[in-house]
């Protein structure tokens, strides 16, 4: 049996046409392979497209002349989607558990625990300052939408994938609280 050499394949017969043979096959595998490839990539779901960034007190002011908005005077936007039953409401100490999505005013997510379909434990004490104060306000089963000028989020600094002043779009379906008391 011939060999090409160390680690090579060995062809187990060779006649005259083996070389042109042999050719062929690399030749049709290396087709297949760049085919393969090139389906490949065009599997690939396409990308998002990017929505222009919108001014964000353009997108406040006009946000907060929205059906069932309500703004506080820190400038924090709230809507009740759904409310829960009285009760209780998380105070600083608490761990809250709760399922949320984060996105920017271009509509582009940046966290979701939905999406990871598993709800986050977190110490209410540790969030931006515009969740501790919307929280504060919500009773276990609420959902509600929160719109967060920059101040009330990450601000100047920006975090991951949120730039500095992002104003903040949230959905928080608030499941559960765990008083410190």
């Amino acid at each position: 049996m011939a060999s090409g050499g160390p680690g090579r394949y060995a062809w187990p017969i060779e006649t005259s046409w083996s070389l042109p043979v042999k050719r062929l096959v690399l030749l049709v595998m290396a087709a297949l392979l760049g085919a393969g490839g090139a389906a490949h990539a065009q599997a690939a779901p396409p990308t998002p497209p990017t929505v222009a960034a919108v001014d964000p007190a353009v997108f406040l002011a006009q946000n907060a002349k929205a059906s069932g908005v309500k703004v506080l005077p820190s400038g924090l936007q709230y809507k009740v989607l759904h409310a829960g039953p009285a009760g209780p409401s998380p105070k600083a100490g608490d761990i809250i558990k709760v399922h949320y999505e984060g996105a920017l005013t271009s509509g582009v997510v940046f966290d979701s625990s939905f999406k990871r379909g598993k709800a986050a434990l977190m110490p209410l004490d540790g969030l931006v300052p515009g969740w501790m104060e919307a929280i504060a306000m919500m009773h276990v089963g609420d959902e509600w939408m929160l719109y967060l000028p920059a101040e009330l989020g990450y601000g100047a600094r920006g975090a991951g994938p949120i730039p500095p002043n992002s104003v903040l779009v949230f959905r928080i379906k608030l499941l559960g609280t765990l008083s410190a008391d």
